[in-house]
């Protein structure tokens, strides 16, 4: 089933993210893979795990953007809410899917099956399964919204496996050109650059080089030959300023 995004958001749930013990991978591998896919990330919003948090914000993304990813709070402990707020947020109900039964009690040998891994064949009614590589247990899509593994492997083999699935377009082009100064010695040029180029997204990025300021800049699009244009014309003014230039591998 071949689905037309344009856009999507990724709703990371888990208290271990926002309390800082685990740090979240799946973002970042989310934005560049759909970004290969012409697809925009749009939005990404870290909540706990709290039933009424994820129906909350999984309605308003949903009604929102084209597609919305979730990962986390599909396992096997009792923390484990995100299928149980899926089904509510969509008026479904939830129960032991047989199709994800199958799979578990094929994956596990019978001695290691138990309540809590067959917890994870607890599926809202009528959802599609998501194939799970590496662990067996199946994420699930309901309407627009994909539910997916928090552990990255888990969700990088889960999206992988999606592929087919993304239709969105010409691919997110990018090109970096870094500048030797400081942001706020060129903030008046790229603002002018910006409004010339309004089509083009450029991003500003400062860091640290040699013992003083630089900055990056980013330009996207899904036309080549604007991102040229654009990091043309702004190399050739930063460099009549007297600040050195180039453009990043």
């Amino acid at each position: 089933m071949v689905q037309k995004f344009h856009n999507a958001a990724m709703l990371v749930v888990g208290d271990e993210i926002l309390s800082g013990r685990t740090r979240d991978a799946n973002l970042y591998y989310l934005g560049s893979y759909l970004a290969k896919h012409g697809i925009e990330l749009k939005e990404g919003r870290i909540i706990p795990d709290e039933h009424e948090t994820i129906v909350h914000h999984v309605r308003e993304l949903s009604a929102k953007y084209d597609a919305v990813f979730t990962s986390g709070g599909i396992g096997p402990t009792h923390d484990d809410i995100t299928a149980d707020a899926i089904a509510a947020a969509f008026g479904r109900s939830i129960s032991h899917d047989p199709r994800a039964v199958a799979i578990l009690e094929n994956f596990y040998p019978e001695q290691m099956r138990n309540e809590a891994r067959m917890r994870m064949a607890r599926i809202p009614e009528g959802a599609r399964l998501i194939d799970n590589p590496v662990s067996a247990a199946p994420g699930f899509v309901v309407e627009n919204v994909y539910v997916m593994a928090g552990v990255p492997k888990i969700f990088e083999g889960m999206l992988e496996g999606l592929v087919s699935e993304f239709a969105g377009g010409q691919a997110l082009l990018s090109k970096t050109l870094r500048i030797e100064v400081g942001e706020g010695r060129i903030a008046a040029i790229l603002g002018a650059l910006q409004n010339k180029y309004p089509d083009v997204k450029l991003g500003c990025y400062p860091y640290g080089h040699d013992g003083h300021y630089a900055a990056r800049i980013v330009a996207r699009h899904r036309d080549e030959k604007r991102i040229v244009e654009a990091l043309s014309e702004l190399r050739q003014k930063v460099e009549v300023e007297g600040f050195d230039c180039d453009y990043e591998a």
